[in-house]
């Protein structure tokens, strides 16, 4: 059982173009898709990235889906910068990703009303069951986090039952898409060593060394 239900394609008006790209690609609309599309946005950009990782025409890519692009639904449902940039960086710790550490913990911090809060949770976020400085709903999200970002893949149905008292559908959708996509920010930026850059590089040095970080591979 998907623990984030395909939307049917009558639901789907606004995707119809999408959708049937990816049916005649694939002789049939993957699941996948469906599930992105609790953030209607979603499935265009990714096939904008997909088709331009696979050999595509971006250009023409670009051209075609921004005539189909639908309005973002419930916008008023994003989820607030600090929360996102600290679902970003639970991954990159369970990656180990020292790179996207540096970078999400350092804007983790900047987005927040209370950063010294928030600094105080990226320290603590392999600690979040006991830890006293995360709600309940951030530590439904952390918890997910750190399963997805394991070799393998740990998130389990129990993860999303503790989402759901604190998330709609559409917001369980974009934390997912967030762990997501550093997934493949993590990948990218350890198997290039990309060199840190001297702000993110300072704020780890200073403010994350506490709980194990390290600059590494990434040293310019």
């Amino acid at each position: 059982m998907a623990h984030i239900p395909p939307l049917d394609i009558d639901q789907l008006d606004e995707l119809k173009p999408v959708l049937a790209m990816s049916e005649a690609t694939m002789g049939f609309v993957p699941n996948s898709v469906r599930t992105m599309a609790h953030m209607r946005q979603l499935p265009v950009a990714f096939s904008i990235l997909f088709g331009t990782v696979m050999g595509g025409d971006t250009k023409a890519l670009l051209e075609n889906m921004l005539k189909i692009v639908p309005e973002q639904n419930a916008p008023e449902e994003n989820l607030p910068s600090a929360l996102l940039q600290l679902i970003a960086f639970s991954v990159s710790v369970s990656a180990g990703c020292r790179y996207c550490q540096a970078h999400t913990g350092h804007n983790s911090k900047r987005m927040s009303d209370e950063p010294d809060a928030q600094g105080e949770k990226l320290l603590q976020v392999l600690n979040y069951a006991e830890a006293d400085c995360f709600s309940d709903a951030e530590r439904a999200v952390v918890g997910l986090a750190l399963a997805a970002g394991q070799v393998p893949n740990g998130a389990e149905k129990s993860h999303f039952d503790a989402l759901q008292p604190h998330f709609s559908q559409r917001q369980i959708t974009q934390i997912v898409a967030v762990i997501s996509t550093f997934g493949f920010l993590n990948r990218w930026n350890d198997t290039v060593a990309t060199a840190l850059e001297e702000v993110p590089t300072s704020f780890g040095e200073s403010q994350l060394q506490e709980a194990g970080w390290e600059l590494g591979k990434h040293q310019s």
